[in-house]
């Protein structure tokens, strides 16, 4: 008899385990797998919902349409980009049969009108005025971005048929006011159909947003970083005096030289970061140790995250090194080694020494809008957080200003407006043999009160004094024209 009872109770001791897996997985596939299998871009259900509403329209931050839908029948509707290859790596696509990218992806559900309440208060009041809904009436909600189309422009046109970016923020804010990259494409649907097994191949990479997912060694622009992690971290920096002779030898095989084979002589610290001084540089950055800069290069998000809205923003990096890799730390002061960077990370350092030390939260949107124009949600402007203290960003800005006015940033100048920046001239290899050096700038203006940061890159464009600060200057122009 014991043995039954016992038996008995193994047996619902097995179903009870079986029916908490079965809850367990019940539970998991409504919360975790469901939403996934509903929202992929593969879902037909989904594509034909989507259909059935006709997608909102995208604005440029002074209500220009950069997106248009048109109705072709029931079951299809035309997706027309009207600045075609200007604005598509930060809007993306959608299509049917390539799937949706970008602010496309990021804002599908209140394009194609899946949030639900604003949508039934617009087609009640319809309902109520006209007394019935036709398919026609069925709108997505209208996004309005942060973009500003002149400024778009401006910097698309500049890069002309060079490879590179341009990153243009407003460092109190956080709005992404141009946001460019080369090589590009036009999302429209024929031009897109025809270009795609082309787009796919193509070693350019034209599908990939530079602003974003492009990583490159900063160059000498990393030395605002390395700049700010000795303000913070060596006792005296300001008033302490560098041997430049050039070259800073580490062993037989191993040195870090100026470039142009310039050298400074005795020289402080300020005006080795104007004149950009890889010599003395590199010697903060051995003084400083991969630890401390590291810490400072992370508390601008490398290595982590950052928080954004509208984009994804792939990880720039600053490498963990050994006490011994004496060379490779004093590179990565200078933004070589393997010190890799998307361009919206160095526009953010940037903003963030425009914006006295806080760094403001990137985002592409401003607001959302019903079909008839109430708006429904606003994106405000959110602080990541305290980066670098008031006192060292200050003092950065004024750093800054010094190297547009008199070092190696003049040809960013703007005439009337006080810049500041700092340029980069990057290293690189391919397929293993030196190339020409990428060309950076970044920079905010006006100087004593900041509405635009910038950061610039030019594949292969070689100093960052010429292509790249040429373009910025340009670009800042147009941006603060009233």
């Amino acid at each position: 008899m014991n043995n039954i009872s016992s038996n008995i109770k193994k047996v619902l001791f097995i179903f009870l385990v079986i029916f908490f897996v079965t809850i367990s997985y019940i539970t998991y596939f409504e919360l975790i797998v469901s939403p996934k299998i509903v929202n992929n871009t593969d879902n037909k259900r989904l594509w034909a919902k989507r259909n059935e509403v006709l997608r909102g329209t995208i604005y440029d931050r002074n209500k220009k349409a950069l997106t248009k839908s048109e109705r072709v029948n029931t079951l299809t509707q035309k997706r027309e980009y009207t600045g075609g290859a200007m604005f598509s790596h930060v809007l993306g696509y959608v299509n049917p049969q390539y799937g949706l990218t970008g602010l496309e992806a990021k804002y599908d559900q209140y394009l194609m009108g899946a949030d639900d309440q604003p949508i039934n208060q617009y087609l009640m009041e319809l309902i109520k005025n006209k007394g019935k809904v036709s398919p026609e009436d069925k709108r997505g909600e209208d996004v309005v971005t942060t973009l500003d189309y002149n400024i778009q422009q401006q910097a698309y046109n500049l890069l002309g048929d060079n490879k590179g970016s341009v990153v243009v923020l407003n460092p109190k804010t956080g709005e992404i006011l141009a946001m460019v990259s080369k090589p590009s494409y036009d999302p429209n649907d024929d031009a897109l159909k025809a270009s795609w097994a082309a787009l796919n191949s193509n070693p350019d990479r034209p599908l990939l947003n530079r602003a974003v997912s492009g990583l490159y060694p900063p160059g000498s622009t990393f030395k605002t970083v390395t700049a700010i992690s000795a303000l913070e971290n060596i006792s005296g920096i300001q008033n302490e005096t560098f041997n430049d002779p050039g070259q800073l030898v580490f062993n037989s095989t191993e040195s870090l030289r100026d470039f142009g084979g310039e050298s400074f002589g005795d020289i402080g610290f300020k005006h080795a970061y104007v004149v950009s001084s890889n010599v003395v540089f590199g010697k903060i950055g051995l003084q400083l140790g991969n630890n401390n800069l590291r810490q400072t290069a992370e508390s601008f998000y490398f290595n982590k995250n950052i928080p954004c809205d509208g984009i994804v923003i792939d990880k720039s990096k600053f490498p963990t090194l050994k006490s011994y890799e004496k060379g490779n730390m004093a590179q990565s002061a200078i933004g070589q080694a393997s010190v890799l960077a998307t361009p919206i990370q160095m526009a953010l350092v940037a903003s963030t020494v425009a914006n006295d030390g806080v760094m403001m939260k990137p985002h592409v949107v401003n607001e959302i809008l019903s079909p008839n124009g109430d708006k429904i949600k606003s994106i405000e402007p959110e602080s990541i957080g305290n980066i670098v203290s008031k006192e060292n960003a200050a003092t950065m800005k004024d750093f800054m200003r010094n190297v547009v006015e008199d070092g190696t940033g003049v040809n960013a100048a703007v005439e009337g407006i006080q810049v500041a920046g700092k340029t980069g001239t990057a290293d690189h290899k391919v397929n293993g043999k030196d190339a020409t050096p990428h060309s950076w700038f970044i920079g905010f203006a006006p100087y004593d009160n900041p509405q635009v940061a910038i950061a610039v890159i030019v594949e292969d464009g070689g100093q960052g004094g010429k292509a790249a600060a040429g373009i910025a200057s340009k670009v800042i122009q147009t941006a603060l024209q009233k």
